[in-house]
This record gives C-alpha cells, structure tokens and sequence, in this order.
C-alpha cells in the first residue's frame, strides 16, 4: 500500500470510519498471522493473537503518531502479544513430534513432492528448535521480507542484534538441516 493512501485509511479510520478500518484489517490480518505463528506455533493461538493485535490497534489508533510504517507499528504490537502469550505458556514449551509434522511455514514456497516436502519439514522443525528471538527475526526478516531496520523496531533491539541473530539462527537452521540430510541418507 503506497503511503498516501494508508495515510488517508488511518485518517478515516480514526475518524471512526468503520470501512477504512477493515481495509486495514483485510491488507494486514494474513501478514499479522503469520508472525504470530511464527512465534507460538500454534494455529490458534496464532488466529487470537492476530484478532486481538487488531483490537489494540483499534484501541490505540488515535495514538499512532506514524513515526514508523503502519505496518512496522502493527508488527511490534503482534510480536510483543506473541511475546507475552509465549511467556504464559513457557511451562509447557515441549512439542509433540505430531504437532511438529502439522506445523507448515504459510510463507515457505515448495512444490510438495516427497523430497522437497521432507526438507520443508526439516526447515520448519529447525526453525521452531531456534531460541524464540533468533526464530522471530528469521521470520521476519527472511520469510516475511522486513528490512533489518524494521526488525529493530517491531522487536525493541539494535540492527546489530537483528543481524547476529539472523545470522546466528541461519547458522543453527543449517546445521540441523545438514545433520537431519545426514541421518535420511
């Protein structure tokens, strides 16, 4: 969405333009789950933490100073509600080998013949294995394409931090993905 335009829905939107607020909701809510599954790992959790994203964001409209992309703003409002449902639910962080072969990385693009759908696996299991703030900068900056400076402000960090992390939670991807490579031949 060009700048103009998101600049004139957020307008009506804080108008109390009930239309111009399901624009936004319609252009980002796709976007707003995939990080929040990024980050829980789980469909439903994921759904409610998108849904209430955008009830915060509702709620906080009028405080939008536009200092950053509304995307940016929204980004860190769901990354900071994963955050916090990750640390209700830190008891019970293990996952199931089951649950592990349901996940599936909405921004992950391979036909799903059998080898490549075994790598696929492989990718999403090492990625979900990565420390929640390496998985999370993976997923933003690599799968859903935010530069590194958008990546500092959703998660209230340096670019240096974003880069190491990036860097560091790759590195990990591939060595498990190496040594799960190593173990099917």
């Amino acid at each position: 969405m060009n700048a103009p335009d998101e600049h004139e829905i957020i307008l009506r939107a804080r108008q109390g333009d009930h239309g111009a607020f399901r624009i936004l909701v319609e252009r980002y809510m796709k976007h707003a789950y995939n990080i929040a599954y990024g980050f829980v790992n789980n469909h439903i959790d994921a759904h409610d933490i998108a849904q209430e994203s955008f009830v915060k964001v509702y709620q906080s409209l009028n405080g939008f100073r536009g200092d950053s992309n509304f995307n940016t703003w929204l980004y860190r409002i769901v990354a900071n509600l994963s955050l916090n449902r990750l640390r209700q639910k830190k008891v019970n962080r293990s996952l199931s080998i089951d649950t592990m072969n349901e996940m599936m990385l909405p921004c992950a693009v391979m036909p799903d013949d059998g080898s490549r759908s075994e790598i696929r696996n492989s990718l999403e299991r090492a990625l979900h294995e990565l420390p929640t703030l390496q998985r999370a900068v993976v997923i933003l900056r690599h799968f859903n394409g935010l530069s590194t400076k958008e990546v500092s402000k959703i998660l209230h960090c340096s670019e240096g931090t974003v880069k190491t992390h990036l860097h560091r939670g790759l590195k990990k991807m591939k060595e498990k993905v190496s040594f799960l490579k190593d173990e099917v031949v």
